[in-house]
């Protein structure tokens, strides 16, 4: 005879599977069925005649025990069969599935969930009042100030602590779609912002390229507020790559400028030059700056030419001396002669005509300075 003894810890488990059967069996029922026929494999095509009598009678007890045992389902008021009962548990699995069945679950998110939407709307409501293009660094300060305020009263307010959990995951995935939604819009109004800053300077460029009177002065000015005006006014994430193309744009306008700049300013100041043998000639009739006008000339087209070249002659001290007075007429915080050469042609060449006409007139000729002496002037002399 096997005796179990105790303080062993398989026989522990085996007799507590053993009085738990035990208890079982206190309320449970046997029933035992014979066999019903020798040819087991044939037992669904055999009819309740050919199977052993025993058997049959058995098996009717057992279903008159069961059908006393089970209670009928009834739902609205009708009993249901096995198939109607199944459909039944199906529609209801559906149903809990679906989350159409209240749960303590789903009463926990219901709460939670307009808390959510409160503070979700207490991020975006801040967020969206920014006034972009910004800086990336703003951005995520200012989504990391508003996502604080809005976790925080989410946790002041929620329900449950295991639900909660997945509301919370909930509440970080939309603050997340709308944070990426204004980072999409600050990029864009960044790239738009400085596309126009950019497009701006490209034209400014344009123009001083094309100045009727080349001034060095004028162009340093404006290549350094096109300069100015980007670094201040363009910002966030398109700065960086629109800084670059700045940079190249800016090299090559004025590499481009002071290429050009020294024979437009020595073809500028030959034809200077021959207006001022002109004017000096016929219409004021100034011998000595008709002199000085052919000297200038002459200095430039010839002496230049046979003793310096183009290259040493933009080196030269003397033509340094002439950019600088050039560039002193020229440009100056005061004036900007391209901009007022014409009108102030136009109004030298009308006080010149009013001088010619009725200036030497009333007053004769006085002058100290050598003048050109016509035959008319000849006869009024006598």
């Amino acid at each position: 005879m096997l005796i179990m003894t105790a303080g062993n810890k398989n026989i522990d488990q085996v007799n507590q599977i053993r009085d738990s059967l035990a208890i079982m069996g206190d309320n449970s029922t046997a029933f035992s069925l014979p066999q019903p026929h020798l040819q087991r494999t044939k037992l669904c095509d055999l009819k309740d005649g050919e199977l052993d009598p025993v058997y049959v009678k058995k098996r009717e007890q057992l279903k008159e025990l069961v059908a006393s045992v089970v209670r009928p389902k009834i739902v609205q008021g009708k009993t249901l069969n096995g198939k109607e009962f199944v459909s039944f548990l199906e529609q209801i699995l559906e149903a809990l599935n679906k989350g159409e069945i209240p749960s303590t679950g789903s009463l926990v998110e219901v709460f939670n969930k307009g808390i959510l939407e409160r503070c979700l709307k207490l991020y975006s409501d801040p967020i969206a009042t920014m006034s972009l293009p910004v800086s990336e660094l703003t951005l995520q300060k200012s989504h990391e100030g508003f996502r604080e305020a809005a976790m925080k009263l989410f946790d002041e307010q929620h329900f449950g602590r295991h639900h909660a959990k997945s509301s919370v995951e909930k509440l970080d995935e939309e603050i997340e779609k709308v944070y990426k939604n204004f980072v999409m819009a600050n990029e864009y109004q960044s790239s738009k912002l400085c596309e126009a800053l950019y497009t701006k300077c490209e034209d400014k460029m344009d123009q001083l390229q094309v100045l009727k009177l080349p001034s060095m002065a004028k162009f340093n000015a404006g290549f350094l507020l096109c300069n100015q005006s980007f670094e201040q006014e363009c910002v966030g994430p398109s700065k960086s790559s629109y800084e670059h193309r700045m940079m190249k744009m800016l090299g090559k306008s004025k590499s481009l400028f002071i290429k050009e700049y020294n024979h437009r300013l020595f073809n500028w100041l030959v034809a200077f030059s021959l207006v001022m043998v002109v004017v000096g000639r016929f219409l004021i009739k100034f011998i000595l700056i008709e002199i000085g006008a052919w000297i200038l000339f002459i200095f430039l087209e010839t002496y230049t030419r046979m003793f310096w070249s183009a290259e040493s002659l933009y080196y030269n001290p003397v033509w340094h001396f002439i950019v600088a007075t050039w560039e002193t007429l020229v440009y100056s915080p005061i004036l900007d002669l391209d901009r007022w050469a014409i009108p102030i042609c136009v109004i030298m060449a009308m006080l010149v005509l009013y001088w010619r006409c009725y200036g030497r007139r009333k007053h004769g000729s006085r002058y100290v300075l050598p003048l050109y002496n016509t035959n008319k002037d000849r006869h009024r002399s006598e």
